[in-house]
């Protein structure tokens, strides 16, 4: 049996680009977690959507029903 080098891809850290560590994967550190973390929090990664809709289906244009909007 020949001896070959591990050809497979080593996962990498997203915010430092380190190998990541089993314990935090998919990051090599909590510090690189807890930045990731912040980035969500303070709105630097959005998901895109469309935008929400009321449970009756108005949306943003519903205006109220009593009359006074």
């Amino acid at each position: 049996m020949t001896d070959h080098a591990d050809t497979r891809a080593t996962a990498r850290c997203p915010i430092c680009r380190k190998p990541a560590d089993g314990a935090f994967r998919p990051f090599c550190s909590r510090r690189c977690r807890d930045v990731d973390l912040n980035r969500w929090l303070s709105g630097n990664y959005v998901v895109a959507g469309k935008e929400e809709e009321d449970e009756d289906g108005l949306g943003a244009e519903r205006k109220p029903e009593d009359g006074r909007g």
